[in-house]
């Protein structure tokens, strides 16, 4: 990563702190919602995403399979009930397009059911943003021979081979399987009042600074926002202290 990287890098942090400071004082709810297969990069992009912010004020949702409980209600109660207050930042590192993915391509539900979700996705997004919720999705896209290439260095890594199962590389042999899933899951859910973004990842340094950008850029009402009451606030904290000099 050259020098010039880094700095912009640096730049885009700055705003998403800013945003984030913007989200608190506000009251506002964000939502970045991140999907992508095995390897794709959802954990790095995290990290640099929240590198710089405050812990207070944004939670991350890593997503797994449902648990007993959530398997007996309705699939998308484990995504209601994670839903940030006011005033809070949600990254969710995969989300609720696991109904149309690997629901979907492992056959854990019968086909009308996940032809069903892409309409229930769509109702529940729109409530949300309807609401006044900011909501983000990224999709992380990485090739078929990096990927090869990521699970060997981490077969390789003793520090890293806890980030891949057998069934990550089992995965690999329904590669066209989630293709399709994927390709279906755009074309179903790619609304304007939700769009998706999606980012190459075969060179990590550039998709992270992309996460960072579209992240800048959807949000920038809110760092405007800060901005402007930052300004505020300081000319009046001025006044308050000079007026105690006197």
């Amino acid at each position: 990563m050259t020098d010039r990287h880094k700095d912009e890098i640096k730049k885009l942090q700055l705003q998403v702190l800013r945003i984030q400071q913007g989200t608190f004082f506000s009251k506002r709810r964000v939502i970045i919602a991140i999907e992508g297969v095995d390897a794709s990069g959802k954990g790095g992009a995290i990290r640099k995403l929240t590198e710089n912010l405050d812990p207070r004020s944004f939670i991350a949702h890593p997503i797994g399979a449902p648990d007993p409980e959530e398997q007996g209600k309705h699939y998308l109660y484990r995504f209601w009930s994670r839903l940030p207050a006011p005033g809070m930042m949600a990254i969710f590192d995969r989300t609720w397009y696991g109904r149309v993915l690997v629901e979907r391509v492992e056959k854990l539900i019968p086909p009308p059911v996940w032809r069903r979700a892409y309409s229930e996705i769509n109702q529940f997004e729109k409530l949300l943003t309807d609401d006044g919720v900011k909501l983000i999705k990224i999709c992380l896209k990485i090739s078929k021979k990096e990927q090869l290439r990521r699970f060997e260095d981490r077969l390789r890594d003793p520090y890293k081979q806890w980030k891949i199962t057998t069934e990550d590389v089992r995965n690999r042999s329904k590669w066209a399987n989630y293709r399709h899933a994927y390709e279906d899951m755009f074309r179903l859910t790619n609304t304007e009042h939700c769009p998706w973004h999606v980012v190459d990842t075969d060179d990590k340094d550039q998709a992270r600074r992309q996460v960072l950008e579209i992240v800048a850029s959807e949000c920038s009402d809110l760092r405007q926002w800060m901005e402007r009451h930052a300004l505020v606030l300081k000319h009046r904290e001025l006044k308050q202290a000079l007026s105690k000099l006197s």
